[in-house]
């Protein structure tokens, strides 16, 4: 939903968790934001700016409730080693190319949300998304725990991560590791006794404290560090016009890539809080991110999952939790940089790790196994995808997975054959209720699909196939079209076929129950009269009573 929707119901306690959720965000923006910007192999100040520009707008027009919008490491990553070779090592060029793929991004975003392409996401199935959280926690909790115990982190896939983290596992801080351990004990107590409380925002103050106090950086432990203070002046970047052909290509990765995490980001919370979540508003809320952060000397920004976590634990209960994180770290920036220079690495790693500890959820992944082997598979497909080639790929993969399998059902859909209910004139699926009656030279069956060009060869073929199987052949076959939504000119022609097949054996068909649309479809095709007429008035038992009739 856009801000216009819920502003109306906005209340004191939403105000309240809005607020601490937003303070605790920017608590993580501030560092996530200068993280990003070197991986992106931009100043640290450009993470800043990407977060608070877009930061200031996305909440507008995003319709997920916890999603938090910030640079990602995947992005930065893309962005910087796609722009290096372009920029021939000038900083300058370089920081002002990155603002115009953000810029792009933005102008491709607009244009989706124009075209209402929203729908592709929702080719994602859940089973996809079940093995892509598993796989986003084990991936997050990978680039969390070297920072937890005061070791140098790797900047890979899972296993690249996990092996770096085992390898210089004996490099262990002592010192990192007891205060990431006891912010993380307080956090999972919290998260235990202490629900929808700000315990994050509580650690994060006093992992500042300690620090202060401790004198922890003097032990090795890893801190924020300096922030530069004071903001760019908005505008366009300094770019020809043959840059742009140039980043087209970048900025399209980099679309589908915020794409494809934001709705995965905003489809987890609408299943967790029973929301719906409108992928093009989140099309249009990204266009408003990208164009606000490129005109702010940023870079290209998305839905953060880790940072989306961090928002809800934190208590977001609207978007505006978004805004006031924004607006914090816009006065953070200005005039509180040098207070947030104290604060322990390992204090934020503890945030993070109890965000994401809720994504991987071993019981879901049993169910499935249990209930659905296919689905099973795909998500654990998803999973592995998300570990070895990063969050796009594996969602990627898990979603061409899905395809497949749409495909398949879609082009082998169920033909059920059809017996009286007992005491009553209703037919229903005999193979889901075999004491159904079968009435005697008559086979009912009821296509549950829209018949189309893809799935009418396997139509005919049940059909045929059911009735040469039986031990005397029916004289009568009755098509059930109550469940058939659309018949296009291919399967309406081969529909007649099949009547005239059956004819040719002796057996005479009948088409009942057809929608109007599919009636006027069949008519239009001139194969009516081949069904044996066509009407809105006869149901099956109305066919089954006319051929008792017609025996007598």
């Amino acid at each position: 939903m856009a801000a216009g929707q819920w502003i109306r119901t906005y209340d004191v306690p939403k105000l309240r968790g809005d607020l601490l959720a937003g303070i605790t965000l920017a608590a993580y923006l501030l560092p996530a934001g200068l993280g990003d910007a070197s991986l992106a192999n931009l100043p640290p100040e450009a993470g800043l700016y990407a977060c608070l520009f877009s930061g200031l707008v996305f909440w507008v027009f995003c319709s997920s409730r916890q999603t938090a919008v910030t640079v990602t490491s995947a992005i930065s990553l893309l962005v910087g080693a796609s722009l290096g070779g372009i920029a021939g090592g000038d900083a300058a060029r370089l920081s002002a190319l990155a603002s115009a793929t953000a810029l792009l991004v933005a102008i491709i975003a607009f244009v989706a949300w124009l075209a209402k392409a929203g729908s592709i996401v929702n080719f994602i199935s859940e089973s996809v998304m079940v093995g892509f959280k598993c796989g986003v926690a084990l991936f997050l909790a990978s680039t969390q725990l070297p920072k937890l115990l005061g070791i140098k982190g790797a900047h890979g896939s899972f296993w690249v991560n996990s092996a770096h983290f085992l390898k210089h596992l004996s490099e262990t801080n002592p010192t990192s590791l007891a205060v990431g351990g006891i912010a993380l004990l307080v956090l999972v107590l919290g998260k235990v006794y202490l629900k929808n409380r700000p315990v994050a925002l509580f650690v994060v103050i006093g992992g500042v404290v300690a620090s202060s106090l401790l004198g922890l950086e003097a032990r090795g432990v890893k801190l924020l560090g300096e922030l530069p203070p004071g903001l760019p002046t908005p505008g366009l970047p300094a770019i020809v016009a043959d840059d742009l052909n140039e980043l087209l290509p970048l900025a399209m990765a980099c679309f589908m890539l915020g794409a494809v995490e934001t709705a995965a980001i905003g489809r987890m919370f609408a299943s967790k809080s029973g929301g719906r979540l409108d992928a093009n508003q989140e099309f249009l809320a990204l266009a408003a991110a990208n164009l606000a952060a490129g005109l702010g000397r940023g870079f290209p920004v998305s839905g953060g999952m880790s940072q989306s976590l961090v928002n809800e634990s934190g208590g977001a209960r609207t978007p505006l939790s978004g805004a006031f994180a924004a607006v914090i770290v816009l006065l953070v920036t200005l005039f509180l940089s040098h207070l947030l220079r104290a604060l322990p690495q390992p204090v934020l790693a503890a945030v993070v790790l109890v965000a994401v500890s809720g994504l991987f959820k071993v019981s879901t992944l049993k169910h499935l196994r249990r209930t659905n082997r296919t689905e099973y598979i795909v998500a654990i497909v998803s999973l592995v995808g998300v570990l070895s080639s990063g969050l796009l790929r594996g969602v990627l993969i898990g979603a061409v997975i899905s395809l497949v399998l749409l495909i398949r059902r879609a082009s082998h859909p169920h033909v059920a054959i059809l017996g009286r209910i007992p005491g009553s004139r209703r037919f229903s699926d005999r193979d889901r209720h075999p004491d159904n009656e079968q009435i005697p030279g008559v086979m009912v069956f009821r296509p549950e699909s829209g018949l189309m060009y893809f799935n009418m060869d396997y139509v005919q073929d049940t059909i045929l196939g059911r009735v040469r199987a039986e031990p005397e052949s029916p004289r009568l076959v009755v098509l059930d079209l109550s469940a058939t939504p659309y018949v296009d000119m291919h399967s309406a022609h081969m529909l007649a076929d099949l009547a005239g097949e059956l004819t040719a054996g002796g057996v005479r068909v009948r088409v009942v129950e057809a929608r109007s649309s599919v009636r006027d479809r069949l008519r239009s095709e001139g194969v009516d009269e081949k069904l044996g007429g066509i009407n809105r008035f006869n149901a099956v038992a109305d066919a089954v009573d006319e051929y008792q009739k017609s025996l007598s």
